[in-house]
């Protein structure tokens, strides 16, 4: 029978390619596809620390403590928070590709018009009644009401804005574009260059004061000024300059004449709008911080400031600060503090793990944000596409020969 078969002792072996045979090869091969996908995500991943993303942060004790207000967003750039002055669980957040909202207090978050608005957010306001909202992205103005968000008239210079700031009714809203001022007396619906302005002046912050119709406080070239005409003229108040720019100008919201300014790691406030100023205790512990929000008590004993080296507390007026870190992201940009208008001892705070110049740059510019791709994390992702779609020809042709094989078989 071996004759028969032309196998005999003396043979040479044969490979028998059985269907079964064919299975488990093409089973082998996709396991050790699957295995170099998984492999090389992992290889990619890096494990969770506290600045390994940036977020919102709230205290309830004016800064003392501080825990996270956005659980499991896992955030690139948080950039402004806003809190509704009728609802302070209703909250809206600016960050690197658009604008969230919470109805509870930040323990749950939905993105607000992703067809339209998209971009850095960098601008959020409430209407005094909360009946209006207002945001600025990269893909324009927008104004909230009981219709939704719909687009605003604003020049194309407006954008990206810095900053949106509610004036003494709710029809009337000011906007701070790349460097310029802009205002809308119809609320919000439109924007017009406030006149006035000088062309090669650059307006980098602006607030307003408290129950005071048409007063502003804005950092111009580097110094602090106050207008009293909604911005058509402006007063130097003898702070700031080249040597040592003003970093930012708040409002205080309990005292209406008193603003507080900050240039060189030292805090000052004012109690006659800019008239004149006293230096606030001691320099911050980093002389080279950049101050983007200062949150005072009624006595001026407590403060909070943000800055682009974290949050510094004091409780002595300044006399010493205390860096803030636990529960905090660490090594990390701090941006714009936000208070609760309706709970002065809740404060609010935003971080980003991208620093806000290169945000505001690349907003400017308009780059593709693929042009931040690391190198090596572009390589890896490169290389894990060409293994997927290398792996799913492959995969697609043994499946082709698989059907072809079964055809020839079958009975016709």
């Amino acid at each position: 029978m071996s004759g028969v078969f032309g196998v005999g002792p003396d043979s040479p072996p044969r490979t028998v390619h059985t269907g079964t045979g064919r299975k488990q090869i093409g089973a082998h091969w996709l396991t050790l596809w699957l295995a170099c996908v998984v492999c090389l995500m992992v290889g990619s991943a890096s494990p969770h620390d506290a600045s390994s993303y940036g977020g919102m942060f709230r205290s309830r004790d004016f800064g003392a403590t501080w825990l996270n207000a956005d659980v499991g967003l896992f955030l690139n750039a948080a950039l402004v928070i806003a809190v509704d002055p009728r609802d302070s669980s209703h909250l809206l957040v600016g960050t690197d590709l658009g604008i969230l909202s919470s109805r509870n207090g930040g323990r749950n978050w939905v993105a607000e018009a992703r067809d339209v608005i998209f971009g850095a957010v960098f601008a959020v306001a409430f209407s005094p009644d909360g009946e209006l909202a207002m945001c600025a992205a990269a893909s324009g103005v927008f104004r909230r009401d009981q219709n939704g968000w719909l687009r605003a008239e604003a020049p194309e210079s407006a954008l990206p804005a810095r900053a949106l700031v509610i004036g003494p009714a709710n029809d009337r809203f000011y906007l701070l574009g790349r460097s310029r001022l802009f205002a809308s007396d119809d609320g919000g619906r439109t924007y017009a260059v406030v006149p006035g302005f000088p062309q090669t002046s650059e307006m980098t912050a602006l607030t307003a004061i408290p129950g005071s119709a048409n007063v502003l406080a804005a950092v111009i070239d580097g110094r602090a000024m106050i207008s009293r005409d909604g911005g058509r003229s402006w007063r130097d108040t003898g702070f700031g300059g080249t040597a040592v720019p003003v970093d930012t100008i708040v409002a205080d919201a309990t005292r209406p004449q008193r603003i507080w300014a900050a240039a060189g790691g030292r805090i000052v406030v004012s109690d006659d709008l800019g008239s004149g100023w006293r230096s606030v205790g001691s320099s911050l512990p980093e002389a080279r911080a950049k101050v983007r929000g200062v949150v005072a008590s009624a006595d001026a004993m407590t403060l909070v400031v943000s800055s682009d080296r974290g949050i510094y507390r004091s409780v002595d007026g300044g006399e010493t600060w205390a860096t803030k870190e636990d529960n905090l992201p660490i090594h990390i940009e701090a941006g714009l503090l936000a208070r609760d208008p309706n709970d002065a001892g809740v404060i609010y705070v935003v971080f980003s793990l991208m620093p806000y110049a290169e945000v505001w740059r690349t907003a400017i510019e308009r780059r593709n944000m693929l042009t931040r791709i690391e190198p090596i994390s572009l390589a890896s992702g490169l290389s894990f596409c060409l293994l997927v779609l290398i792996g799913g020809g492959l995969a697609a042709r043994y499946l082709s020969r698989r059907r072809a094989a079964a055809a020839a078989h079958s009975p016709r």
